[in-house]
């Protein structure tokens, strides 16, 4: 017995005695896919937790060690940080499209393994050492500050709020879906949002959808209300209000049909033309918690080309929510934006406005945008501060906040709905993608005087 133990005690010949104290090492990436922008300042980043038995991770290495498209990202334009068991992995795009990265874990004795991350590239933009990229939705529609640097973020093609660091490139760190207590099934098509306090107002869009066909969904108005801030920040719902539709096309009509809204959002109208019938913007009036104005991207008036953008102010809009009265309205305002309309309004503690003019029509790519200011007083004319790029993908949809407009070099930043954008060459547009990582919206930062 005692010669049989002693055999086995004898190492089997040219294996290291070390080697078996050392298990196959692990490496999970924290997403499988990842995107990116050509010339982009930073871009969304992957967490890499990478660990192996027997060894401290420290010892570990972490490295791309194969490309499927080198045009796209090389293996070398891929940058892993840290040193512990969570490292930071990065990428700078090469040029647009997708490759596949192999990402690869070096442990002790030799031992390896791999993950493959999806990763896609868009183009470089304009301005883009102030741009910032807002992925899981490439449609953004409006936006609402909720302080310690970030953002509640809406989409018109579904019905999910997100919050967003402004500053940074990246996923949401939270997402809220009150569907279900809305009572709806299909998108509201959320374009616009105003803050007053603790309370953040949503509402549809109001309008038909783009084949002409009744949208009730898009004819909700809500509250949410926000507590906490910047990361931390949360969001219950509060009440919601169906009748704004209902309740101006009544109003135009006893007025005489001045506005064309009963025809606008007649059922086979599509809500972006002239005369159409659709809402993106919403914000209170000066030194008001209870007069809203209610912004129109359609229609013009009067509905011709050089015509004006039409607010509609609702006098008890703080009552529609969770009420029982129906809306109450005051003298409706026309502003001269250079024959655009209004895409989205904000103002600021002092009531300073910024408008973002758009068109009314659906081809956003080609049509100008710019940005404007106003006092919120019907009789001041709003003042053109700059035009807003164009050559890039994305419609121009949202201002974050109102900076004091009176200082030199005060900067306000905006968002895009890059929905109907194809961001990586391949004819898809953004909001059919089929993983979220790959979606996204743009933000940029502008000087506005």
């Amino acid at each position: 017995m005692a010669a049989v133990c002693a055999l086995a005690a004898v190492p089997a010949v040219g294996v290291p005695a070390s080697a078996a104290t050392y298990g196959t090492p692990t490496i999970t990436l924290s997403a499988a896919y990842l995107s990116g922008a050509v010339g982009a300042t930073g871009d969304p980043t992957v967490t890499v937790t990478v660990a192996q038995s027997g060894a401290d991770a420290s010892a570990l290495t972490v490295a791309a060690t194969a490309t499927t498209r080198s045009t796209v990202a090389q293996t070398g334009d891929v940058t892993v940080t840290g040193t512990a068991g969570t490292r930071t992995l990065a990428v700078a795009a090469r040029g647009v499209g997708y490759a596949d990265l192999t990402i690869k874990v070096t442990g002790l004795g030799g031992k390896t393994a791999s993950r493959t991350l999806h990763y896609a590239a868009s183009p470089a933009v304009q301005y883009s050492a102030d741009s910032r990229y807002l992925t899981g939705s490439s449609d953004a529609s409006a936006a609402v500050d909720v302080g310690g640097g970030y953002i509640v973020v809406a989409d018109d093609e579904s019905n999910v709020l997100r919050l967003y660091d402004r500053n940074a490139s990246g996923a949401p760190v939270r997402t809220w879906d009150f569907s279900s207590a809305l009572g709806v099934s299909k998108e509201i098509d959320i374009e616009g949002a105003a803050r007053v306090g603790n309370t953040i107002y949503w509402t549809g869009s109001l309008g038909n959808g783009k084949d002409g066909s009744l949208k009730p969904d898009r004819t909700t108005v809500f509250t949410t209300t926000v507590s906490g801030s910047g990361a931390a920040s949360q969001l219950t719902l509060g009440g919601k209000y169906k009748g704004l539709r209902d309740d101006l096309i009544t109003w135009d009509k006893t007025n005489g049909n001045r506005f064309g809204f009963a025809a606008g959002a007649a059922s086979g109208q599509v809500p972006k033309q002239i005369d159409g019938f659709n809402v993106e913007g919403l914000e209170f009036a000066p030194g008001s918690t209870t007069t809203a104005y209610v912004a129109f991207r359609a229609p013009l008036v009067p509905p011709e080309n050089g015509g004006r953008a039409l607010l509609v102010p609702v006098t008890n809009y703080n009552q529609l929510p969770g009420g029982s009265v129906h809306a109450a309205f005051g003298t409706p305002v026309t502003l001269d934006l250079g024959g655009l309309s209004v895409r989205d309004i904000r103002k600021n503690a002092a009531d300073q406005y910024l408008i973002v003019a758009g068109s009314w029509a659906a081809d956003d790519n080609t049509d100008p945008y710019a940005l404007y200011s106003w006092t919120g007083v019907a009789t001041d004319a709003p003042v053109k501060l700059r035009d807003l790029p164009t050559a890039d993908a994305g419609a121009w949809e949202a201002v974050v906040d109102v900076p004091d407009l009176t200082v030199p070099g005060a900067r306000a930043q905006l968002i895009t709905d890059d929905g109907a954008a194809d961001l990586y060459g391949d004819g898809v547009a953004a909001k059919d993608l089929t993983h979220p990582e790959w979606k996204k919206s743009r933000s940029t930062w502008f000087t506005v005087n």
